[in-house]
């Protein structure tokens, strides 16, 4: 099913030989399709709005029932039809997209909270010919990110990429500080350290990676002194030393995620924030955000955009369209990832790369951003390219295809 015409020999190079091509009336009932079938919607461009009217509602209809009873895969050329480009706002019987392709830039409609469940994964397509007027958000993409991440030169030591310490685990929680660890080493840091109480040392240094170095603590005071490049603090660290961990947050002189647990504590004191003596970089979730900022019914952008006019920290605002905002940038929205990522160690391996970055000096926002990007990409190597599913997908399978996810940064992936 397609809505414009194409030479077929050529898009069978394209898409494989197998292929098999079929172009019926925008309005016609289509016959049982085989699991890999692809729809192009390309029905409307940016500037159509809602209501959708017939003959394009019908097709829209159909496009909704293949994708809903036979599992056609949906890709949206410039936006779903039915949505608003400008607002976000979407017929009730708007294309549901499962990949979004738009040319040059994403309009604001495609990145508004309303919007995700239709516009699906996101892709901007760069045109460097095309001049474009500066704008308070931007949609990360590997091309922008290229400019930050550069290859590493082959005279590299291990010293220049930062020792990262890890503060995490708790009884009971023992995994997420193994899984911070684990993102910390494939996030590229030279060194991780691994801070951890007493009596979760043996569980923890038995399931840590053998490359990072496991130390048991009495007490988090003492661990100003640690000569560390960048911290990761907070994944199921509990609450039972808030005191010790508000000082670490707030006395500290050198970078740090702040997340999880720290998060919840802090969350009583959040003017602690204004008064931190080195940089901070918290990655809240939807839950632990409504606790730091109250329950604010406005977008998510303008939440995170508030809270770093308010604060001086950077913020990682994770969800389906994960946001990266601090005081004086353009809010950047990450386009990766799929739903398999709503499970219980996707935050702690995300803290931990996000730690190694920092420590092989980039700066926190853009620490954030490649991270957020890296992890979703490694997400949807994982299910496109490894046979995972989104109910199946687990941090492990993130943690294996990183690498993966790092060399596409360097590639032309979207």
């Amino acid at each position: 099913m397609s809505t414009f015409r194409f030479q077929k020999p050529n898009a069978a190079i394209c898409f494989g030989k197998k292929s098999e091509f079929r172009d019926t009336a925008a309005t016609e009932r289509t016959p049982t399709i085989s699991p890999s079938f692809i729809v192009l919607d390309g029905l409307l461009g940016l500037g159509s709005k809602p209501p959708l009217r017939d003959p394009i509602l019908a097709a829209c209809r159909e496009t909704n029932r293949l994708r809903r009873e036979q599992g056609a895969y949906v890709f949206a050329i410039d936006l779903p039809s039915g949505l608003d480009g400008d607002t976000g706002a979407a017929d009730q019987d708007c294309v549901v997209a499962d990949f979004t392709v738009t040319i040059g830039a994403a309009k604001q409609g495609l990145v508004a909270d309303d919007a995700l469940n239709f516009v699906g994964r996101l892709a901007v397509v760069s045109l460097p010919e095309l001049s474009l007027p500066d704008t308070e958000e931007t949609v990360t993409c590997h091309a922008s990110l290229q400019e930050v991440m550069r290859r590493r030169q082959f005279n590299a030591f291990k010293n220049q990429f930062g020792r990262v310490g890890v503060v995490a685990g708790s009884r009971g929680f023992a995994g997420a500080a193994t899984m911070c660890a684990f993102g910390a080493l494939r996030g590229g840091a030279g060194l991780v350290e691994v801070f951890v109480p007493e009596n979760i040392y043996d569980i923890v240094a038995a399931a840590a990676p053998f490359e990072s170095m496991v130390k048991p603590i009495k007490t988090y005071a003492k661990l100003h002194d640690e000569a560390v490049d960048a911290w990761a603090i907070g994944p199921g660290l509990g609450k039972a030393h808030a005191k010790e961990i508000t000082a670490l947050v707030q006395q500290n002189e050198k970078p740090m995620v702040v997340d999880a647990d720290a998060l919840n504590v802090l969350s009583g004191q959040v003017n602690v924030l204004k008064s931190c003596r080195g940089p901070r970089l918290l990655t809240p979730h939807p839950g632990e955000m409504k606790r730091l900022a109250g329950d604010q019914k406005i977008p998510r952008a303008d939440i995170a955009r508030k809270f770093t006019t308010e604060f001086p920290v950077t913020l990682l605002l994770k969800g389906s369209r994960t946001i990266v905002a601090e005081g004086g940038k353009r809010i950047s929205y990450n386009t990766t990832g799929n739903p398999g990522m709503a499970t219980g160690g996707m935050g702690d391996i995300l803290t931990g790369v996000c730690a190694a970055l920092i420590g092989q000096k980039l700066s926190l926002f853009d620490s954030a951003r490649v991270a957020a990007w890296v992890c979703g990409r490694s997400a949807e190597v994982a299910l496109f390219n490894n046979g995972a599913s989104e109910q199946s997908l687990l941090p492990r399978d993130v943690l294996e295809h990183l690498g993966r996810a790092f060399r596409d940064l360097h590639r032309s992936a979207i």
